[in-house]
């Protein structure tokens, strides 16, 4: 691609300098020729976002992560399909103002082994600036694929588009993942959810204590008694008013909520899972200082995890909060996923 933009620069000047020789006194053609190859380098500009953003921007490509094709609608955000060794792993919707995702869509796959490594990883597509209304990748040549931190200082690039190690080192937050290696299968899409476009910072009472005992047990219903694809949305909500920072750097959310849709499932299914399908949602606390609105505090936890709750409710209640903290109609699953019903 770089060759080729080169080629057509080349071809616009020669044939620009080439009219400017036998027309010196005419400003209108050097005007002319100037708007020419500004022009084509728009375009050329153009055609390389095309074929080269299909990771950053637009979630074609991985469009299979959500029921029926059709991701969550009513947030802004960038578009990540996120790429691991050449397979497309899941999608996220990123908010580069927030250094973190806004939301994690994947596929749901019964694990196996031990949970990999955590070697971390950043997207180097996510820094985006605009170049006369197109978006222009911050590295053209990069394939897509989520690359690990290396030793050393990073590019200038990365750090004011995205979260890194550093922001987490030394703070009062843990790295939360929104996709859990917990609900993959293989050790590749395992290692992929270690990525910092896919967590949000998350206190320890929650990662460590009600959170993950949501993640397992999701893990232990869908393994059991979903019977086709299991899709899961993960996301947050921000606080109402200022979003607090890790370093003045990374918003910290308020909350954090997570819904699954399975279409085909065991209809045999005990008591007490009966309301939990074809789909189930719940809003998990961030924050033990929060008023209890949303999520109340259960006074008997333990005390490193009182004021961590996670409140188990419907996929209406769930969009119900969402509407009211976004100001705007949020939708998780294309129409509720109804034809699973």
């Amino acid at each position: 691609m770089s060759c080729f933009l080169s080629l057509s620069r080349a071809l616009v000047l020669s044939s620009c300098r080439s009219r400017t020789a036998s027309w010196k006194k005419t400003n209108l053609l050097n005007r002319f020729c100037f708007y020419c190859q500004a022009s084509l380098l728009v375009l050329v500009s153009s055609a390389a976002w095309s074929l080269c953003a299909a990771d950053v921007g637009d979630f074609t490509p991985c469009l299979h992560f959500f029921y029926k094709s059709w991701p969550p609608k009513g947030l802004d955000g960038t578009p990540i399909c996120q790429r691991y060794n050449n397979s497309y792993c899941f999608a996220s919707l990123y908010s580069r103002p927030r250094r973190s995702p806004w939301l994690s869509g994947y596929l749901y796959t019964a694990p196996t082994g031990k949970r990999p490594k955590a070697n971390w990883k950043y997207e180097p597509q996510t820094h985006l600036r605009v170049l006369l209304s197109r978006t222009q990748l911050a590295y053209p040549e990069a394939d897509g694929n989520m690359m690990p931190f290396l030793p050393g200082p990073m590019d200038l690039k990365v750090v004011e588009s995205q979260a890194v190690e550093l922001d987490y080192i030394n703070s009062t937050f843990t790295r939360g993942h929104l996709n859990p290696s917990l609900h993959h299968r293989t050790k590749a899409r395992r290692s992929a959810t270690f990525t910092l476009t896919n967590v949000v910072p998350q206190k320890t009472g929650s990662n460590d204590g009600p959170w993950e005992f949501l993640e397992q047990t999701v893990n232990e219903s869908l393994s059991t008694y979903c019977l086709g694809e299991a899709y899961i949305v993960t996301g947050i909500i921000p606080y109402r008013g200022k979003d607090p920072r890790i370093k003045n750097r990374v918003a910290v959310p308020e909350y954090m909520w997570s819904a699954y849709c399975c279409p085909e499932y065991n209809h045999s299914l005990p008591e007490e899972l009966k309301d939990t399908f074809p789909t189930f949602a719940a809003i998990g606390r961030n924050d033990q200082n929060s008023t209890e609105e949303i999520v109340p505090i259960d006074q008997t936890a333990k005390k490193q995890f009182r004021g961590y709750d996670v409140r188990p409710m419907s996929l209406k209640t769930l969009e119900m909060y969402l509407k009211d903290r976004f100001n705007t109609v949020i939708t998780v699953f294309y129409e509720q996923c109804a034809e699973a019903n």
